[in-house]
């Protein structure tokens, strides 16, 4: 048992927080056709990483989040201006600002000397759900000690936090966003802007994208923000049920998902686990193959 909450709950607890917090921004993005937004936004947070890195010499949660958010939040305005100013079409966009803002991180590891330090890049581009430890819990009663709690992994804090943020705006403009992801046209008519709602939108996908990088990597970023959500969308023309389903995908695909990846393999006596955040990504995956497969809305027309 002590083992467990010491490795395998906040583990869990982390992969399954980062499905959440993408799979619920993420129904926006698969409902306005911007669904490798997420992936964009794993890539162009590299740079901002690396500068805050050299520029304050630490790895402090603090200083990687706030690069982090910076580049996310420079690129996702830049793309914004190439699609509404220079009027470039937004998958033309979205791939011409994340590969060169990843290209520019890559090119700032190898120049800086960052890429030979602890600074660990494996871990930001394919996650690391396993380094999410807890030394400190003896028992059942240290979930209840505050002093305990205290001393969970950082990673948690960064994505309670998101998740608290991006459900509060959703849930305070849940009425705008409803109406911009399938009718912007009637938006404009009844005062809604689309430019701010959409602005909305892709600074709630940077922070997602933030906030998760750690957990699951830029790699498997956009499979947490587009298959639960598009899992969901196969069941249900209901945008507040497509919503709950999504976060029932991604709560399954983190705990089973971390379970097959990890505790299985265990129980069976093999010592080398698979890695959590892939398993946690082909899992969410699985569920959408089932959706398209059987979905009652949107699945494979049924033979009579």
């Amino acid at each position: 048992m002590i083992s467990f909450l010491q490795i395998d709950l906040p583990a869990m607890l982390v992969g399954t927080l980062a499905a959440l917090v993408c799979a619920l921004i993420g129904n926006f993005l698969v409902l306005t056709r911007q669904s490798m937004l997420g992936d964009a936004m794993g890539h162009v947070v590299l740079p901002g990483i690396v500068i805050a890195f050299v520029l304050a010499g630490t790895t402090a949660t603090w200083v990687m989040l706030t690069g982090a958010f910076a580049a996310a939040l420079f690129s996702a305005m830049l793309v914004e201006f190439f699609r509404r100013v220079a009027r470039i079409e937004a998958s033309a966009a979205l791939g011409s600002v994340f590969t060169a803002m990843f290209a520019l991180g890559v090119l700032l590891l190898e120049r800086t000397g960052v890429a030979r330090t602890t600074f660990d890049v494996h871990h930001i581009l394919f996650g690391n759900i396993e380094t999410a430890i807890w030394p400190a819990a003896t028992g059942v009663a240290s979930l209840f000690d505050p002093t305990a709690l205290a001393s969970l992994p950082p990673q948690l804090g960064r994505l309670a936090f998101g998740l608290a943020v991006v459900a509060l705006v959703v849930v305070l403009l849940f009425k705008e966003l409803r109406v911009i992801s399938f009718d912007p046209d009637f938006a404009r008519t009844v005062g809604i802007p689309p430019q701010i709602i959409g602005a909305v939108v892709v600074t709630l996908a940077a922070l997602a994208a933030v906030v998760s990088l750690s957990a699951v990597g830029a790699i498997l970023l956009v499979a947490m923000m587009v298959c639960p959500p598009a899992t969901a969308r196969m069941l249900t023309d209901d945008l507040k049920t497509q919503v709950w389903l999504s976060l029932l995908f991604a709560l399954a695909s983190g705990v089973f998902g971390y379970a097959i990846a990890v505790l299985v393999p265990l129980a069976f006596g093999y010592e080398i686990s698979l890695g959590a955040a892939g398993t946690i990504a082909v899992l969410s995956g699985l569920f959408q193959l089932v959706a398209m497969l059987f979905g009652l809305k949107r699945g494979l027309p049924k033979l009579t």
